[in-house]
């Protein structure tokens, strides 16, 4: 009985941990999710650039359809948001399918396929469609986003 009495409360205890480390992973999924639509509400606003980026990290880097390279850092993303914040058309709705969250620490990988509607300035509609990767990094207790990938939805997918 004496041994039996420490086994099951290092049972016990392992259990408990594990049980909290599913919580903080299911914490951190709810967490960039809402960051990333948080970003999306500041778009469809019209927000300011600064206020769209506000979560994102001074090293960001991005891929995306409309550049052949890759985009690095904050700074440049802002500006090309900026030259775009003129352009009439805009997305009017947006969704998140299938997300999945991968976190491991301070790392958080939301994936997740992107269905959008964008109005144009004649008021024509027409969906946008992605294969999305966010990478995040809990960095002095708050989630940073740090790289972005936006793949396009081909014909053939």
């Amino acid at each position: 009985m004496r041994r039996i009495v420490p086994f099951l409360a290092g049972v016990l205890l392992v259990l408990a941990s594990g049980n909290a480390v599913a919580q903080t992973d299911e914490q951190a999924a709810a967490e960039v999710i809402a960051l990333a639509k948080a970003q999306w509400a500041a778009e469809m606003a019209n927000q300011p650039t600064a206020t769209v980026m506000k979560d994102v990290a001074d090293e960001y880097t991005e891929f995306n359809p409309d550049f052949p390279t890759r985009i690095d850092g904050k700074a440049v993303n802002s500006r090309i948001g900026e030259a775009f914040s003129d352009d009439p058309a805009r997305t009017v709705a947006a969704e998140m399918a299938n997300a999945k969250v991968q976190v491991y620490g301070d790392v958080a990988i939301l994936s997740y396929n992107y269905i959008g509607l964008v109005r144009d300035a004649d008021g024509n509609v027409e969906t946008s469609l992605a294969k999305s990767t966010r990478v995040y990094v809990r960095k002095d207790g708050s989630w940073k986003l740090v790289h972005a990938n936006f793949a396009p939805v081909g014909d053939d997918d």
